[in-house]
Parts: structure tokens; sequence; C-alpha cells
């Protein structure tokens, strides 16, 4: 993978990239929106625990493809809350490290579920 961001465009403004061009050859897994429940169907009423939780998720549905969050292409981010956008960057960039997929981050009224505060879908891709 390839990625962009190109002098001639504002810096982007967290740990992301501008673009991302995939191989020809690669292998593509478009992840569901994944929110912050727990593998035994619970959820915690706190933002950041919800945001872990989801980052794990999408990082053991990855593994199970035989893929990291280094394989990460696109990651769309929806937060019910603009006063959890500072915390969510800190867990995103816990669990992304070096990777730096396009994104696109969204604070928007609601989610599906009562009591959900973040959901994200992603695209990943491997050569």
């Amino acid at each position: 993978m390839k990625t962009y961001s190109p002098a001639t465009v504002a810096a982007p403004a967290g740990p992301y990239s501008h673009g991302v061009e995939i191989p020809g050859d690669a292998r593509l897994l478009y992840l569901a929106g994944q929110i912050g429940v727990s593998p035994d169907g619970t959820m915690s009423a706190d933002f950041e625990a919800q945001a872990d939780q989801c980052w794990k998720n999408i990082k053991a549905i990855l593994a199970a493809a035989g893929m990291g969050v280094e394989h990460l292409v696109k990651c769309t981010h929806f937060l019910t809350s603009p006063e959890h956008v500072a915390a969510y960057g800190k867990v995103r960039t816990r669990h992304l490290g070096e990777a730096r997929p396009a994104s696109t981050l969204l604070v928007i009224s609601a989610l599906a579920r009562p009591g959900m505060l973040v959901e994200v879908e992603a695209i990943a891709a491997k050569g």
C-alpha cells in the first residue's frame, strides 16, 4: 500500500493519511461497523471502555483474516458527542500505532442501539 498526504493539501489533523492506494493483487476485507460490545454481549456505559472494545473487536476480525491494523486502508469513525473526540483520538492512536489509514470522523446524534457511544467501520487490504 502507498499513502498520500501531499504538501499541496493541509497536513492531516491526526494520525491518518489523506489517501491510500491499494495494489491490484490485494485481498480486500470490509468490516461492518464495530461497537463496544464484548464477546459476552455486555457493553460498558463508559465511552473510553466502549472505544477500546470497539478496537479490540476490529483487531480480532483482522486477525481472523490474517491481517493487522497495518492493513487498514479506510476507517469511518462515528461518535455521539463532540466531547469524546479527544479521548477517542487517544484510544485510536493506542490501537493503530504507526498505521495511517485514510479516515473520516463524524459526530452524529445517535447510533442504532441506546447507550452506544462509538462505532467504527473499516476496509483492509493485504497484497
